[in-house]
């Protein structure tokens, strides 16, 4: 797609959402149908382009951790998109009786989605849903690195809307960058945070505002006393998933010191029944490039010349097939890069603690995480750990689970992203939540009209008491 074709597709959505601001909630039901026949007439097709994408990706992990989410999502949004878009009845004080108030949510307009590539199905509809709920019309930008689902999503997504509601747009760094520059109505990226840094900027240029859905290093703390073979398998469960190519995965785990060896063995002997070919089975992901596993072995031969023992739990690998072993990283420091730059990969650095004050203090310390996972059965130290901690999501006792939770909000805070979105956070996320006050025909404003006086003054004694 060349650049200027951006805004004619622009220009189309805007001159449709003019003519039809507001659709009504059976509309809108329709098109989130139109959605879940999409996932559900192509979801093998869907699997088989992302896994040639990849070079290899299980298709059953694919459904699982994309068509099925997206497919949920559709339906919880149609199930509650009418409830979604009633007005809001608010009080009013007592000086503004019998005046009414209420929030009334409307459409934004045209709403941009920039798509990343390790979810590049989840990470599309998932928005898409939210906007198309909310009564918008959208523009997405697929990832280049995943050129054969860009292709067949433009495809099917043109099949079920017209180009003057759901719009896919497909090019590289060019056409990414034109796509953040346009005046949408908001913009939602899912990415990494030194893109998150560009695309905030040329969202600034036409002030539009931003949901970023970034990343960063999300903590696993592993509690006293709580078993650590329990732990290590639901640790490395959310690890292994897609290769640990996840913006939630476990990025780090804060462990007692004396449970380190344990936590290694329990993690390979859960590699091993995941994985009985080690890293050359069927059920691992291969990373999605050569860039980004030659990244990930420089963080190996960078923690290893600074000191830290390298322990892969299984076997296979290669640079030809693209495949990194699940891999733990012990005696790291904040000087290596496994310890700096989110890992988005198999790799898991271990961090030992001599108490819990110390692990928490470790994750203060450090900018906020887009996820944290605590292992606890303890209620108090539960609650003080949620209390004390500042995350943007979090999964207690269990890794990855909050974001599949359609009630819940997902989103960053501070480095890891701003804004939510997810079920009816995402409806407000892409609505205009309006306050309207509707003034009584008989009421008192009168009293409170020049020439002011003493009556003035004897009501505005009353107003402060």
């Amino acid at each position: 797609m060349q650049v200027s074709d951006l805004d004619t597709i622009f220009q189309l959505q805007r001159d449709a959402f003019r003519r039809q601001p507001n659709p009504p909630p059976g509309e809108r039901r329709a098109h989130l149908d139109a959605m879940c026949r999409l996932l559900l007439e192509h979801g093998d097709t869907i699997a088989a382009a992302i896994d040639g994408d990849f070079g290899h990706r299980s298709v059953h992990e694919t459904k699982i951790l994309e068509i099925f989410p997206a497919l949920q999502a559709a339906k919880h949004a149609r199930a509650h998109v009418a409830k979604w878009m009633r007005p809001e009845r608010k009080s009013v004080s007592v000086w503004f009786m019998p005046g009414r108030a209420r929030v009334v949510k409307q459409p934004l307009g045209v709403v941009g989605i920039i798509v990343p590539w390790n979810y590049p199905l989840y990470l599309a509809v998932g928005p898409l849903i939210s906007a198309l709920a909310a009564g918008n019309r959208v523009m997405v930008k697929m990832s280049e690195f995943t050129p054969g689902l860009a292709d067949l999503f433009a495809q099917l997504i043109g099949s079920y809307f017209a180009p003057d509601h759901v719009a896919v747009v497909n090019g590289g760094v060019e056409v990414a960058q034109a796509f953040a520059a346009k005046p949408f109505d908001h913009l939602l990226f899912t990415g990494s945070t030194s893109v998150g840094h560009q695309i905030m900027r040329a969202a600034a240029e036409n002030l539009t505002p931003v949901t970023l859905e970034l990343g960063g290093k999300s903590p696993a703390i592993i509690a006293p006393e709580f078993p650590v073979d329990v732990a290590a398998r639901r640790i490395i469960w959310g690890k292994c998933l897609n290769a640990g190519q996840t913006c939630i995965a476990p990025d780090y785990v804060l462990l007692p010191e004396a449970e380190v060896q344990g936590f290694i063995d329990s993690a390979r002997d859960e590699v091993r029944r995941f994985y009985p070919e080690g890293a050359a089975s069927a059920d691992y992901s291969t990373l999605i490039n050569a860039h980004h596993y030659g990244r990930l072995l420089g963080y190996l031969e960078d923690a290893r010349a600074k000191g830290a023992q390298v322990v892969a739990l299984a076997d296979g690998g290669s640079q030809s097939t693209r495949k990194l072993p699940p891999t733990i990283v012990t005696e790291v420091n904040d000087d290596m890069r496994v310890m700096q730059d989110e890992i988005f990969g198999p790799l898991l650095p271990i961090v030992p603690y001599r108490n819990l004050d110390e692990a928490l203090g470790y994750v203060a310390d450090h900018p906020r995480p887009l996820a944290m996972y605590y292992f606890d059965y303890d209620r108090a130290r539960i609650e003080r750990v949620l209390h004390d901690s500042v995350a943007g999501g979090v999964t207690i006792n269990d890794t990855m689970l909050h974001i599949a939770q359609d009630e819940l909000p997902f989103g960053g805070v501070g480095a890891s992203g701003m804004g939510q979105y997810h079920g009816e956070e995402g409806f407000n996320i892409f609505s205009k939540r309006k306050g309207v006050f509707l003034q009584s025909r008989l009421n008192g404003l009168w009293l409170f009209k020049p020439p002011f006086g003493k009556r003035v003054e004897m009501i505005f004694k009353l107003m402060l008491r």
